[in-house]
């Protein structure tokens, strides 16, 4: 048993027993579904965006169906205590989880997962995604992308980009930045975005890749400089700042957030799942919060949820290899 699976297995197998019970007859849950309270686990503390969506979700689908929908915040292990917690529970419907950006990405990380990311779970929908944006301190010497990679060029090594930690979206977008660019930069992780942002305003790091929504303000402000938003075409919420990929061909990087259940979730249950999540997406009040939080809304069937999912999966895997990346 691995040292991973052993630490987890505690927290739970009790919550696992607790929420499941018998295995279901598939075709009964499906005609019944839902008929009891349903949980919704996030792999992360209160607060928060993947928090708040869960919330959301979770008054949509209680008036929906007037049904009891409860939040169950599982934090640890990088996403990994609550993820096992949703590809452990029984197949029903009634224990679903919010996929996170981590997700795609901690198959690289974690060699010894106590979960198969690829055959445990059913991914139900892609909520929506948002994007990073690369900034600078006021007085670094490049004003663009462009001008970043020809500096990082002729500086090899001296550059060093802050993250909220090893395995972040930010150590992922800046690792990413270095394959496809051909430079050399130094990886400064701190102990969540607040401080690496903040080390960066005082001119202690050069570069950070980071959400839309924790530096726009800063930027406004000019206490920082935006270079380049993180997605292929400029963003209404950044205008004028241009795609990194027009300077670093093939460069993507958005954060996302889905619904995923355990793998052998009936298609019914799923299928009547998927079509009250993309009504939710629909609504006016959801896409007022997502839009104050720089996120849009994707939704869609749920073969396209796996495909996206699959995805993110392949395109990290080999960057967090090749950097040999190691979680905090």
């Amino acid at each position: 048993m691995s040292l991973l699976r052993t630490a987890i297995l505690g927290l739970t197998v009790a919550a696992v027993a607790a929420t499941s019970g018998a295995m279901p007859d598939p075709a009964r849950a499906a005609a019944d579904y839902p008929s009891k309270p349903i949980t919704i686990v996030v792999a992360y503390p209160p607060g928060g965006f993947n928090d708040q969506v869960a919330r959301m979700i979770a008054e949509d689908l209680s008036e929906r169906w007037n049904e009891t929908v409860i939040v169950d915040n599982r934090p640890g292990g990088g996403t990994v205590v609550g993820t096992d917690l949703v590809a452990q529970a029984n197949p029903d419907g009634y224990t679903l989880g919010i996929t996170p950006f981590a997700f795609g990405v901690n198959e690289g990380l974690f060699p010894d997962l106590p979960y198969d990311t690829r055959k445990d779970f059913r991914h139900v929908i892609i909520l929506g995604d948002s994007f990073n944006v690369l900034v600078a301190h006021p007085d670094f010497p490049a004003d663009s992308v462009k001008e970043l990679v020809a500096y990082a060029k002729k500086n090899p090594g001296e550059i060093n980009y802050s993250s909220a930690g090893n395995g972040s979206s930010n150590h992922l977008s800046g690792e990413l930045f270095k394959t496809l660019a051909g430079v050399d930069m130094v990886h400064i992780p701190y102990g969540g975005s607040a401080p690496a942002r903040t080390d960066l305003v005082a001119g202690r790091v050069d570069i950070l890749f980071d959400n839309y929504t924790n530096v726009a303000s800063l930027v406004e402000a000019g206490k920082l400089k935006a270079l380049g938003v993180t997605i292929h075409n400029e963003s209404p919420k950044m205008p004028g700042v241009p795609p990194v990929s027009d300077s670093v061909e093939g460069y993507e990087v958005t954060t996302w957030w889905g619904v995923n259940a355990p793998a052998g979730t009936p298609d019914d249950v799923v299928a009547k799942l998927n079509e009250a999540l993309n009504d939710f997406l629909s609504k006016e009040k959801t896409l007022t919060v997502f839009d104050r939080q720089g996120v849009t809304a994707i939704g869609g069937t749920a073969a396209e949820a796996e495909a996206y999912a699959k995805r993110q999966i392949e395109m990290w895997l080999p960057v967090a290899q090749k950097a040999d990346m190691k979680v905090d």
